[in-house]
């Protein structure tokens, strides 16, 4: 829908705020009440980027929101600075300055100890304002005397003052706010970060610089509590030191998880709700104090049986009946049926090939040498003196007991973890010490054992993810340009999805893949980067006798354009597929040779069976 309508949010949103004067009076909205969800709402835009989008709670935001208003409100009050516009943008600024410093600091750490460096920000920056910098702040007692708007047309000069007048005002910093926070979650920036929120080690090891787009996260979102912050001032003709307090940050989260995160939309409505109710409560039911313990029991309602909030539940209920009239209007598909489901023709066509960094038949000599690979946990050595060498085009499989360090060694391989001593050297460039991130740049990736996938995400969006990191780069801020613009995307999602059969699954969450498609979609998280050096680590456990085949076939098909080294406990399987076998014992390497030197020799057997002699079977 909105590719056939791109600007359809953005029409109904100003479509929305012109006729809302109009129509929120008889529902018993204030325009002072009007006005402070607006500048809630706003507050929120940025917080749900962050919070929503890319999955960081942050509970200092009051610590931007207080930052920009003060300083916007300073420079109107004391400093002289006459347009309200330009101090507005620069407290914003002066709010993501404050947030690119805070965030160097707070986002060394994830989860819970990222939201407890956040509180301590906000208790810190509350301090601050009531004691060594009153001065500036006016401390418990603000600063007062904030002026409204106002804009010399030369032939007229508009004025916006109170009530309905200044909520034209908010009303197009709100419009406009909503029209970039759109432009920017729909921009490929947008995308890795529902990636990050969704799994972050996986958007690292595909290729991206994940610290730095949460740090783009944190700045977004400082900007757009300190643009809000000022707009309080301007509404109230005044600023008040609670901006700063605890409570502000509090109360925008759960006016977020109210309305709804990740809808943009979400804390508008939350803010609405809370307002509302606050003054209902208190005026009209006449409980004072104990509005708060009445809306919490809402709060607790709506989190509880509404998990996506307002705006969640009414996305999913359009969804869902959108779905049953899709169901009902679905003619019979001509496509033949197994009692196993739908027999995918493009299972039947070669598969499309997805470009590599060096094509196999374009290079020769070694792609990846270990030399005196080490790695040690205190007494424990996981992988002692390995050394390994794998050349262009080469169909490598490792194989070895359970606790042969298969897993470490291939950790090493791609940087996930350093070795303790030993040089690894890939395509002639020593990479020893350098990130997952950076490897994977430079065309060397992995699949995992256990999947590592973007589950909120569709078939798609996932190839996507991954595609995006090969084209762009590890980092880069094209905040504002649209994903479908991006050279080439579309094109290598393709024939990412042709290749691992999944194109008739594309718009499917990975939710509701089956096991084996999930694991054929891991393997093509790694494709769709263009490796030149493709790990797999395990690549048929768990399947059924059906799914290895077929994914044996796959492998087979991707092992045509690149170099690939597998692990895998179905030896038969692997046997099949490699042109050579390194067996890995206790940490070391026990052998090197072809499937047949390996199936046959008395120390594999050694290894896997204790002395029971005959050849290797899975």
């Amino acid at each position: 829908m909105l590719k056939q309508r791109p600007f359809l949010i953005e029409t109904l949103t100003a479509i929305g705020l012109i006729v809302a004067p109009f129509i929120l009076p008889h529902l018993g909205f204030a325009p002072n009440t009007v006005n402070r969800i607006l500048v809630w709402g706003l507050f929120g835009l940025g917080f749900d980027i962050l919070f929503g989008f890319t999955g960081l709670l942050s509970f200092g935001q009051s610590a931007f929101y207080g930052t920009g208003g003060f300083v916007a409100a300073y420079l109107l009050t004391r400093a002289g600075f006459g347009s309200v516009l330009g101090a507005l943008v620069i407290g914003m600024i002066a709010a993501a300055a404050t947030g690119y410093l805070i965030g160097l600091i707070a986002l060394r750490r994830t989860g819970i100890y990222f939201a407890m460096i956040t509180v301590a920000i906000a208790e810190v920056f509350y301090f601050v304002e009531f004691n060594p910098l009153s001065d500036f702040t006016g401390g418990e007692n603000g600063l007062p005397g904030v002026p409204t708007p106002s804009f010399n047309l030369g032939f007229t000069t508009l004025h916006f003052t109170n009530g309905w007048s200044l909520y034209q005002f908010i009303a197009l910093c709100y419009f406009i706010g909503v029209v970039i926070a759109l432009r920017i979650v729909r921009s490929p920036v947008g995308a890795i970060f529902s990636a990050i929120r969704d799994n972050p080690l996986r958007a690292t090891a595909v290729g991206h610089n994940i610290h730095g787009y949460k740090l783009t996260a944190f700045v977004i979102a400082a900007a757009y509590a300190g643009f809000a912050g000022g707009l309080l001032g301007v509404l109230q003709a005044f600023m008040p030191p609670d901006a700063f307090t605890f409570d502000t940050s509090g109360q925008l989260v759960m006016q977020t998880a109210i309305g709804g995160r990740a809808t943009l939309f979400g804390p508008l409505v939350g803010a609405a709700v809370w307002l509302f109710l606050q003054d209902f409560l208190q005026a009209a039911m006449g409980l004072g104090a104990a509005w708060k313990l009445v809306l919490g029991v809402v709060f607790v309602l709506l989190v509880c049986f509404l998990r996506g909030g307002i705006v969640g539940g009414l996305v999913d209920l359009y969804r869902w009946l959108a779905g049953k009239r899709a169901a009902a209007e679905q003619a019979p598909s001509d496509q033949p049926v197994t009692a196993n489901g739908p027999v995918s023709l493009a299972a039947h066509s070669p598969p499309a090939s997805v470009p590599t960094r060096a094509a196999r038949t374009s290079a020769s000599g070694p792609i990846l040498q270990a030399t005196g690979l080490t790695k040690r946990y205190g007494g424990l050595v996981a992988n002692s003196d390995i050394d390994f060498t794998v050349n262009h085009g080469e169909l490598r499989g490792i194989i070895g007991p359970n606790g042969a360090g298969k897993s470490t060694f291939f950790k090493m391989l791609t940087c996930e973890i350093a070795p303790t001593s030993g040089r690894i050297t890939f395509d002639g460039r020593d990479i020893t010490g350098l990130g997952v991130t950076h490897v994977c740049q430079l065309g060397l990736t992995k699949s995992y054992q256990v999947n590592q996938l973007f589950a909120g995400l569709t078939v798609r969006q996932n190839l996507v993810i991954a595609a995006l990191a090969q084209l762009r780069g590890k980092f880069r801020l094209d905040l504002f340009r649209s994903i479908n613009s991006v050279k080439g995307l579309p094109e290598q999602v393709d024939r990412t999805l042709e290749m691992v059969n999944l194109t008739a699954r594309a718009d499917t969450p990975v939710s509701e893949l089956a096991y084996g498609e999930k694991r054929r979609l891991e393997i093509g998280l790694a494709l769709a980067t263009s490796p030149s050096l493709l790990l797999l680590d395990e690549p048929l456990a768990g399947m059924s006798p059906r799914e290895r085949v077929e994914t044996v076939k796959l492998l087979r098909s991707i092992a045509r354009d690149r170099t690939m080294i597998i692990i895998d406990h179905d030896m038969d399987s692997l046997f099949e597929l490699v042109e050579r076998v390194t067996v890995l014992q206790e940490g070391r390497v026990l052998l090197h040779g072809t499937p047949d030197e390996i199936r046959t020799s008395p120390a594999v057997q050694e290894a896997y069976l204790g002395g029971v002699h005959g050849e290797i079977a899975a």
